[in-house]
C-alpha cells in the first residue's frame, strides 16, 4: 500500500491572529520532530486539537484517529520498539486514562518511551460547565497512572508545559526508558496570549548520553572474563540498533561464550549463530540450563528478572561462577509493582546500558576467532491433512517466512522457544511488557508503522491468540486507515487456553473432573467470524484454514499480499494445547 494523503485542513490560522496556550504547545510538540501523534477524540483537549489542525496544519504531528485509548498508547509502544524513541499519544481526561492505563503498565514493564498528553476539565471548580466537567476532572489524575510512569507533571500555565514536554521528552527516551505524562488543564490550553513568549531553543534540552561504565568495574569484568574458559552470556534487554547487535556477537566471539535470548524480549543475539544454545522464559530447563551451569563466568546484560534467574539457576548454598551484572534499570525501580523482580546477587556491577558496556569490554579483549553462521535449520517440512496442532502452525510458518525479512511483533501463550530463525535485531521485538491482552493487535500496527518511517521494507507479523486478537480487535483499522503491510496470524482455539490450562491443573490437584476446564474458557456459541470482522474492519482476510493440508499455501500467500503492501488477517484454526518442548534442538 502507498503511504495515505493525510487529511489537511481547508485553511489555517493566519499570521497575526490571537495566539492561544494550546497552539504554543501544539508548537512545542512540533519542536520534538513528533511525525504522529495518536488520540482517541476527547473534550478535554479540545484546544490542543484545535490547534494542531488549525494551527499546525495536521503535520508533524499528524494526528493518527484511534478507536480506543489502549490502542493509541500500543501504537506508540509498537513505534518505540522499532524505532527506539518516543512517539506522541493524548488520552482524554481521567476516563481517557484509565481507558489508557493498561496500555501504559505494557509500555513501563517493556521499558518502552512514549510522551502521554492528558488533559482535565479546570481545576478552578468556578470554570467548570455543569455535570460533565465535574465528572471529568480530577485532583492530581496522574495518581492513576503514577506507579508505573517514569515522570508526570501537570503544568500550570501554557509556557510551563512547553517546559513539561521539553523535559518529558528527554526523560522518556533517556534508558532506562518508560512512558511519561503530562496533564493539561483545559483552562490553560484555551488562555489567549497577549504575545508569544520567548522559550529558548529546543537544542539545549537534548537526552543525555548513555553513561560510561565505571573504571574499576569494568577491570574486575575483564579480569573475571579473560581468566573464563566457558563464559555465558544471558542477552537480554537492548536497542534494535545493528552496531549493538554486531558488538554483542563480537563479545561473545572474543571470550567464547554460548548465549541465550528471552522469550519475552527484542531479539537480543542471532538464533542461528553457533554460540545461542536457545530461547528461554523464566523457566531454566534443558541444553541451557545446562550451559548455565556449566559456566565458569557469567554475564548479564540487563536479563529480565536477573535476581530470581541466579537463584533459579543457582539455589541457595550450591556453589556458583562470578556473575557480572549490567544493567541500569534499578533508576527506575519503583514500589507499587515489582515488575523488576528478585535483587540480583552479582559479583560485579556495571551500572549502564548494556551497549555502552559491551562496547568497552571489547575494547578490552582480544578479538576472538569469527564463527560462520548456521546456513538454516532442519525443520520438518509439514503434510499430511487433518487437525492443525500450535508445533505444525510453528513448522509450517517457517518455512513459509523462510528468506523473506520480517519482524515478529509478537507471540502467542504456549509457542515453542527456538521457533523462529532470527538473525537481525528487528526479527523479534518481544512480548507486551506487562502480559495485558489486547495488546498486540496495536502493537503491530505501531511497529509497522515504524518499520515505514525508518524506510525498512521489513514487514510487520504478529502471531496472536484468538483472546489477544478478539479483545484488541479494533486496533487493526489503523492498518487500514494507514495503509500498512501487517499479517495477523490468529492461532485461533476458540478459548481463552491459558486459564483453561490452569482449570485443568487445579482438577487435577483437587481430584476433580478435568473434562469441565473449557467450561467459562471457550468462545463458542458462536464462534466469532475472525476473517469476517477483519473485513468489515477494511483489511484483507481469506476464509479460515481449518485443514493442516491447506497451511503452507495459505501462510505462503498471506505473506505474498503483505509483501506487496496489503494488510491480512489469516485465521488458523488449532487445538486446545501449548507445546512444551522446543521447535529445535540448537546445542
Amino acid at each position: 500500500m502507498d503511504k495515505p494523503t493525510p487529511d489537511r485542513p481547508a485553511e489555517t490560522a493566519a499570521a497575526g491572529e490571537t495566539l492561544y496556550g494550546s497552539d504554543l504547545i501544539a508548537e512545542a510538540l512540533r519542536e520534538q520532530d513528533f511525525p504522529y501523534i495518536c488520540l482517541n477524540p476527547g473534550a478535554s483537549y479540545r484546544g490542543l486539537h484545535d490547534s494542531l489542525v488549525n494551527h499546525l496544519g495536521n503535520e508533524t504531528p499528524e494526528i493518527i484517529t484511534c478507536m480506543h485509548e489502549e490502542h493509541a498508547v500500543g501504537i506508540a509502544q509498537g513505534y518505540a520498539k522499532i524505532t527506539d524513541t518516543a512517539l506522541a499519544v493524548a488520552v482524554h481526561s481521567n476516563v481517557g486514562l484509565m481507558h489508557a492505563s493498561m496500555g501504559i503498565f505494557n509500555a513501563w514493564c517493556d521499558r518502552t518511551p512514549m510522551l502521554v498528553i492528558g488533559a482535565t476539565g479546570p481545576i478552578d471548580a468556578a470554570k467548570r460547565r455543569p455535570w460533565i466537567e465535574w465528572i471529568h476532572t480530577t485532583v492530581d489524575q496522574a495518581d492513576i497512572v503514577r506507579g508505573y510512569t517514569k515522570w508526570d507533571d501537570q503544568p500550570g500555565s501554557p509556557e510551563a508545559a512547553v517546559e513539561s514536554i521539553r523535559r518529558g521528552v528527554m526523560l522518556t527516551n533517556t534508558r532506562p526508558s518508560g512512558p511519561v505524562y503530562v496533564n493539561l488543564d483545559v483552562s490553560i490550553q484555551e488562555a489567549e496570549l497577549a504575545e508569544r513568549p520567548d522559550l529558548g531553543d529546543v537544542s539545549h534540552y537534548p537526552t543525555p548520553d548513555d553513561a560510561e561504565p565505571p573504571k574499576a568495574a569494568l577491570q574486575a569484568a575483564l579480569d573475571i572474563l579473560k581468566g573464563a574458559e566457558r563464559p555465558f552470556i544471558f542477552c537480554g534487554r537492548g536497542s534494535r540498533s545493528e552496531a549493538e547487535w554486531t558488538d554483542r556477537i563480537r563479545l561473545a566471539e572474543a571470550i567464547g561464550a554460548r548465549t541465550t535470548a528471552h522469550m519475552k524480549l527484542p531479539a537480543g543475539f542471532p538464533t542461528t549463530h553457533p554460540a545461542f544454545v536457545g530461547e528461554t522464559g523464566w523457566r531454566l530447563k534443558g541444553p541451557v540450563l545446562d550451559a548455565i551451569r556449566n559456566a565458569d563466568a557469567i554475564v548479564m546484560l540487563d536479563w529480565l528478572d536477573a535476581g530470581n534467574t541466579i537463584k533459579l539457576a543457582f539455589p541457595p548454598g550450591t556453589e556458583r561462577p562470578p556473575i557480572i551484572h549490567i544493567s541500569n534499570d534499578f533508576h527506575i525501580h519503583r514500589g507499587w509493582n515489582m515488575d523488576y523482580g528478585g535483587l540480583p546477587a552479582a559479583d560485579v556491577t556495571i551500572p549502564t546500558v548494556s551497549a555502552t558496556a559491551v562496547r568497552a569490554l571489547l575494547d578490552g579483549l582480544e578479538a576472538g576467532p569469527a564463527r560462520e553462521a548456521l546456513t538454516g535449520w532442519d525443520v520438518p517440512e509439514v503434510t499430511g491433512s487433518g487437525e492443525i496442532g500450535l508445533m505444525d502452525l510453528a513448522r509450517a510458518f517457517h518455512h513459509a517466512s523462510k528468506g523473506r525479512e520480517i519482524a515478529i511483533t509478537g507471540r502467542p501463550l504456549g509457542w515453542p522457544v527456538n521457533a523462529n530463525e532470527i538473525d537481525h535485531p528487528l526479527g523479534f521485538l518481544g512480548h507486551t511488557g506487562g502480559g495485558g491482552l489486547g495488546a498486540g493487535t496495536s502493537i503491530a500496527v505501531g511497529a509497522a508503522l515504524g518499520l515505514r518511517e525508518i524506510g525498512s521494507e521489513r514487514r510487520a507479523v504478529a502471531i496472536l491468540g484468538d483472546g489477544d486478537y478478539t479483545m484488541g480487535l479494533t486496533a487493526i483499522w489503523n492498518a487500514a486507515t494507514l495503509r500498512l503491510p501487517v499479517l495477523f496470524l490468529i492461532a485461533n482455539n476458540h478459548s481463552y487456553y491459558n486459564d483453561e490450562d490452569h482449570q485443568i491443573k487445579v482438577a487435577r490437584r483437587r481430584g476433580r473432573p478435568e473434562e469441565n476446564a473449557p467450561i467459562g474458557q471457550r468462545m463458542q456459541g458462536p464462534e466469532p467470524d475472525l476473517a469476517g470482522l477483519a473485513r468489515g474492519l477494511g483489511l484483507e482476510a481469506p476464509e479460515p484454514v481449518t485443514d493442516l493440508a491447506d497451511l503452507p499455501a495459505a501462510l505462503a500467500a498471506a505473506l505474498d499480499r503483505v509483501a506487496e503492501g496489503a494488510a491480512v488477517v489469516l485465521d488458523v484454526r488449532v487445538r486446545q494445547e501449548y507445546i512444551g518442548q522446543p521447535m529445535v534442538e540448537l546445542s
